[in-house]
């Protein structure tokens, strides 16, 4: 199993100065060069702070100058908020820069908010996010590129640099909804896994899009699927209950907010849905994975049979709950 770490750059309550916690997840970048991680990946938001990170390219730079191994990567780069020529440049001067060591996650985003602000019609940002996804692509692997689309045409431009990996770096799409899914599996791109869905979701939306690959004539064999879990590990399964509430409470007040929510949001499709309980009581009955490391362990390795989970991403929900997980879970795994 392939361990990475989903990091947001959360600031609850404004508690600590932004400085403090930048300098906090930094820190643990160097503690995963160091740790047997296989890569970090860095969540994109705006205007607020469940995660103030607006450019994960700049902070993918920050966390490449102080790791060695580490692989960097975004989670996700929001592209239908971007002008794709700039994401595509962008991304491939991080690659060179970094000597080859970026994973690409790109996606749409969902919160009405940020495509009002950056001019985006809500109704229009899935094709916008999939055209600049193709247009990033085409970039990258043109020596000249021409496009003609719905929404960006250009004429014989060299687009520079190119991506130092060849032909490009390895590329996934975030997927939530059944039709994201479908059109990821109908163009045999890799999917990224929320950490907001159910244990039970996750396994329901992998095995739609192996049979989407499949019906499209791609095969799920040889790929690593990120599945993104939220943890609270403590030494004691209380302590460990305690901070697993206190996250559900300030991720759903934060994220899972339902003025966030467009019709499009997290767990709004109800082909991978279960039905609408409390939801802090829904992220501790089959969201978040708390308890001991011993306990972690029994339950990881459940979810790798139960999920075919092979591609973890691991979000933490306190400083103290990342030291046990990589001090006393992950040594069992790698």
């Amino acid at each position: 199993m392939k361990f990475g770490v989903l990091q947001f750059f959360s600031w609850p309550e404004r508690r600590v100065p932004l400085q403090t916690v930048y300098a906090r997840a930094l820190e643990r970048i160097e503690i995963m060069d160091q740790s047997g991680y296989d890569a970090v990946w860095l969540a994109e938001h705006h205007f607020t702070g469940y995660s103030v990170c607006p450019s994960v390219h700049l902070m993918a730079l920050q966390a490449a100058s102080r790791t060695k191994n580490l692989r960097i990567g975004t989670a996700v780069s929001l592209a239908a908020l971007y002008h794709p020529l700039r994401l595509a440049e962008e991304v491939a001067l991080l690659d060179v820069l970094t000597g080859g060591r970026i994973n690409w996650g790109a996606g749409r985003g969902f919160d009405p908010a940020e495509f009002r602000a950056f001019g985006v019609p809500v109704e229009e940002s899935a094709a916008r996010f999939r055209e600049a996804v193709e247009i990033v692509l085409a970039a990258w692997q043109s020596e000249r590129l021409s496009w003609q689309g719905k929404y960006w045409t250009f004429e014989d431009l060299e687009v520079l640099p190119k991506p130092h990996q060849d032909p490009h770096p390895p590329v996934w799409v975030a997927a939530t909804s059944r039709s994201a899914v479908e059109w990821a599996a109908s163009r045999g791109f890799s999917i990224l896994m929320d950490p907001h869905a159910t244990h039970a979701e996750l396994a329901r939306k992998r095995e739609f899009y192996r049979e989407s690959l499949e019906a499209n004539g791609h095969s799920i064999a040889g790929r690593e699927l990120p599945m993104a879990r939220l943890f609270a590990v403590a030494e004691t399964d209380a302590e460990a209950e305690a901070v697993a509430r206190r996250g559900a409470a300030w991720t759903v007040g934060a994220y899972v907010n339902p003025e966030k929510s467009s019709g499009h949001a997290v767990g709004a499709d109800r082909h991978f849905t279960e039905p609408v309980r409390d939801p802090v009581e829904r992220y501790l009955d089959g969201v978040i994975v708390y308890g001991t490391p011993e306990r972690v362990i029994d339950q990881l390795r459940a979810l790798r049979e139960e999920m075919f989970l092979d591609s973890l991403l691991c979000a933490h929900l306190s400083h103290a709950s990342f030291e046990l997980f990589t001090e006393r879970v992950l040594p069992a795994f790698v």
